[in-house]
């Protein structure tokens, strides 16, 4: 069994503080945190439909039903680690921002992809 990283505060939505994260997206999460061996502090996890509007969330967000988070990622070699550790882990949708990781496991979205949020 993986060690369980993430606190329930870490991943809830900051305006409700409700967290209906998956379980089986928790599971790869903390996986590949421990593949990583370095910490991965979340910046977003679980948000409900109105503070995904308030941070401009895209519409039909893995993050509103429970299947990603955001990493933050000071730098290219933290980003380098922890894209290196969901892709062992198992994650198919990774995004890629100048300070953060973005890794979901929505099977109803596009799998095998990578994106960026540069812009």
């Amino acid at each position: 069994m993986t060690k369980q990283y993430f606190t329930r505060s870490e991943l809830e939505c900051p305006c409700c503080h409700r967290c209906k994260i998956d379980d089986g997206f928790l599971d790869m999460l903390n996986y590949a945190r421990s593949i990583a061996n370095i910490p991965f502090v979340v910046t977003s996890g679980y948000r409900c439909e109105q503070h995904n509007k308030e941070v401009d969330g895209v519409e039909n967000s893995a993050h509103t039903r429970g299947f990603a988070a955001d990493i933050k990622a000071a730098n290219s070699t933290k980003r380098f680690i922890i894209v290196n550790a969901l892709l062992r882990a198992g994650f198919k949708r990774i995004g890629v921002g100048k300070t953060f990781v973005h890794c979901d496991a929505d099977s109803t979205l596009p799998q095998g992809v990578m994106f960026d949020y540069y812009k």
